[in-house]
């Protein structure tokens, strides 16, 4: 990671400028054109240095009060395929793959679902119980009860 790259991550960390062209108002404070500034961002997502960029909402904020992680065990040959379809419904912000722990957590997809009521999210756990059909043997819901984490990465400040 060089100085630019650096300075880049520092601006950006606490979030992009909300205004219809971010990229140039980060380029402007850095000093330096904005194709260079979309050239570095894109050379660290390639490298691996940063992992995304993208809006991170606050479902609170928005309504959406009833937030659960749902928790699938389903086939594992089908995993990617399946998860693919979860990630597509528009009330799921995020959906992954992760380790068995067994006996204790069968558990190998998960995934994020954003509803206005309990009985919202209810409707939707339905419409992916229906979605995954007999390669599901077993969900949970588990319901958020308070935001723990909405940031990337920070890096220090040099002069700190």
């Amino acid at each position: 990671m060089d100085d630019l790259d650096r300075k880049i991550i520092t601006a950006t960390q606490s979030g992009l400028p909300l205004v219809k062209n971010p990229y140039e108002v980060i380029a402007k404070e850095l000093n330096i054109e904005v194709e260079l500034l979309k050239q570095k961002m894109t050379q660290m997502l390639e490298n691996g240095q940063i992992r995304r960029i993208g809006a991170v909402p606050n479902h609170y904020k928005l309504g959406y009060t009833a937030n659960a992680m749902s928790v699938w065990d389903v086939n594992d040959d089908k995993i990617k395929e399946l998860g693919e379809k979860l990630g597509a419904l528009s009330f799921v912000s995020h959906c992954y793959e992760r380790p068995r722990f067994l006996p204790e957590w069968p558990y190998n997809l998960f995934a994020m679902v954003h509803g206005k009521s309990k009985d919202e999210v209810a409707e939707q756990i339905q419409q992916i119980v229906s979605l995954l059909g007999s390669d599901c043997s077993a969900y949970e819901l588990l319901y958020s009860k308070q935001i723990l984490k909405k940031t990337g990465l920070r890096l220090k400040s040099q002069e700190q």
